[in-house]
Formats: structure tokens, C-alpha cells, sequence
């Protein structure tokens, strides 16, 4: 499976984005698909995850609600609708497929490239 993020881009704090996941060479249908973070200097940091059918999906405490992920399977994608989005959100997004993706990220096999997103005035 390849992943392409996208989406990522400037934006002032306050504002709405959406990144998208899209994958190629095999369909998503079978897997679990999370969103992850890194800021300069840290960690990358678990942000969401759904379940390969939308039955579940999880979010780390830190979002407060702000985020929302979910998928089109027709399309191979997973997207994360960013809202409210504040300085401390800039970071490289990462998009990773699991067969149960979930906040570990060892759990992950495939990973997209990533895509930055600044949030500055």
C-alpha cells in the first residue's frame, strides 16, 4: 500500500483544514488508517485513528473535539477535518494503516510521506 498525505499548507489560528490520505496499489477497505503529528523538536504523537469500516473511531485527549477523521472507501481515502486549529497544531501530519490502528504506533505498517501544516498569524 502507498499513502499520499495531503492538504497541509499556512493558515492562521482559528482556521479549518482538511487533510486527506489517499492510498494506491492496494484499497484501504481492509485496514485501519491513523493520523499522526510531529513539531519540531518532539515526537511524532498519535492524533486519530477509524477502523477500517468506520465503526470506531479515537482521538487523543489533547484535541478537545477540534478534530474529526473519516473515510470514503470508494475513494481509498481518510481525511482529517482540523478546526479551531492553534500555533501548537504545526507539525508534519503522517497517515499510517494498521490492521487495528490505534495509538501504538509499532502497530502501524504502511506510512505516507506527510504533509506540513503551519498554523501562524
Amino acid at each position: 500500500v502507498q499513502l499520499q498525505a495531503s492538504g497541509g499548507g499556512l493558515v492562521q489560528p482559528g482556521s479549518s483544514l482538511t487533510l486527506s490520505c489517499a492510498a494506491s496499489g492496494r484499497s484501504l477497505r481492509t485496514l485501519g488508517v491513523g493520523w499522526w503529528r510531529q513539531a519540531p523538536g518532539k515526537e511524532r504523537e498519535f492524533v486519530a485513528a477509524i477502523s477500517k469500516n468506520s465503526g470506531s473511531t479515537g482521538y487523543a485527549d489533547f484535541l478537545k473535539g477540534r478534530f474529526r477523521i473519516f473515510r470514503d472507501n470508494a475513494k481509498y481515502t481518510v481525511y482529517l477535518q482540523m478546526n479551531s486549529l492553534k500555533p501548537e497544531d504545526t507539525g508534519v501530519y503522517y497517515c499510517g494503516a494498521a490492521t487495528i490502528a490505534g495509538a501504538r504506533q509499532n502497530d502501524y505498517v504502511y506510512w505516507g510521506q506527510g504533509t506540513l501544516v503551519t498554523v501562524s498569524s
